[in-house]
């Protein structure tokens, strides 16, 4: 075709082409349009979303806020609690103090009558002291947590007779291993035993009831049905003596002490046994030994239930049992028995013991130090005693 064909042709294209632009423009116009709608709504969606977000972070920091206002009135009500609960058991402890619990003692016409005939029969066995003791636990002074080593049942404790700082435990109830630390620092400074010497002993101790005592430790052992008492030497390692427990029918001693047949205990007197027998299951029994020969000196019947009980220590010849309930609450001493008839029973002292863990395994009165070496549930604890004079009787 020739340029002039091209130009006749011109004329007739343009209204065409023209129509064609202005649809194109018409639909990019539609598009940028619907372009800026979409804009706009997002704009207005996402300036409603920020104003939600705003308004929920303000709401969010005021109840944090309440909270934390909400928090510090009760911590500050706990601590006024804790202290309210704190002068109400003071006050508890006053009161019952005051007017003490009734006689631990069930009135028993036929164990009267027993006690009467034994009595007669043994009036020619008054106990001679040895000792110029008269003293007895007024209360609890001080209580100190060593720290925590163990198991929940064992005992720790020093030589009762001399002024050793050795300190001897035994953990469990049934163990044939001592740990021996050469002073207090060592046991309480280090959790491990590897600052502690051991000692295997040659038969398997049972319960808690042992004692260290003028460089020998007495401790129980079980034989089928009887008990002996071992007597080792603790520099050579030896045994140097050992007696079958003169008692048939052994019970536990302590109703909260199972595993505890007999306690050896010792005061400014010397050695002393606390047990107890079917032959008169509702109490315990008291023993003087001999330290030397393991002898059964003399031998009391007591007042004092096992009910309840979960230890007892010896005190110028007077027997302290340590009663509690079967779920821990505050221990105290109940019944006291004093064997040369110098402390009335209604002359005691209630002595409570300050709150704790659980319950007492083992309770050894240190007569050097008069302090008692407590095991409670794991806790190796001493607690300081207040001294006070026995009244004539």
């Amino acid at each position: 075709m020739g340029p002039w064909r091209c130009l006749l042709l011109l004329p007739l294209l343009a209204p065409a082409l023209r129509a064609q632009q202005q649809q194109f423009m018409e639909y990019v116009e539609r598009r940028i349009t619907l372009l800026e709608e979409r804009i706009s709504q997002w704009h207005d969606q996402s300036s409603r979303y920020s104003t939600e977000l705003r308004d929920f972070k303000n709401q969010v920091l005021g109840m944090l806020e309440a909270a934390e206002k909400e928090r510090e009135t009760m911590r500050a009500e706990a601590e006024s609690a804790a202290v309210r609960v704190d002068r109400l058991e003071r006050e508890v402890d006053y009161l019952e103090t005051q007017n003490p619990a009734p006689p631990c003692v069930e009135v028993d016409e036929t164990l009267m009558d027993k006690q009467v005939a034994t009595a007669k029969q043994r009036k020619n066995e008054k106990y001679t002291k040895l000792t110029d003791c008269s003293d007895t636990i007024a209360s609890v002074r001080a209580m100190k947590i060593l720290k925590r080593f163990g198991s929940a049942s064992g005992l720790w404790t020093k030589d009762a007779a001399g002024s050793s700082e050795k300190i001897y435990v035994f953990d469990g109830t049934a163990n044939d291993t001592v740990y021996v630390f050469p002073r207090m620092r060592e046991f309480t400074l280090f959790s491990a035993t590897r600052k502690a010497a051991r000692i295997k002993l040659p038969y398997p101790w049972v319960g808690t009831g042992h004692l260290v005592y003028d460089g020998h430790l007495y401790y129980i052992r079980q034989q089928g049905l009887s008990f002996q008492v071992i007597k080792f030497n603790l520099a050579n390692k030896t045994v140097v003596d050992s007696s079958v427990f003169p008692a048939e029918e052994q019970i536990p001693v302590f109703g909260l002490s199972p595993s505890t047949y007999i306690e050896v205990s010792a005061d400014e007197e010397g050695l002393w046994a606390i047990y107890a027998t079917k032959e008169d299951e509702k109490n315990m029994c008291l023993a003087k030994l001999d330290p030397a020969s393991l002898d059964i000196e003399q031998m009391w019947d007591t007042p004092c239930p096992r009910e309840n009980a979960e230890g007892a220590f010896v005190v110028c010849g007077a027997l302290h049992v340590v009663y509690n309930t079967r779920l821990p609450s505050r221990a105290r001493v109940q019944c006291v028995f004093d064997v040369s008839g110098t402390l009335a029973p209604e002359d005691a002292s209630l002595v409570y013991f300050p709150k704790r863990y659980g319950s007492h395994a083992s309770l050894k009165y240190s007569p050097h130090e008069r302090q008692i070496y407590a095991w409670d549930d794991g806790y190796q604890i001493i607690y300081r005693m207040e001294m006070k004079k026995k009244l004539e009787v």
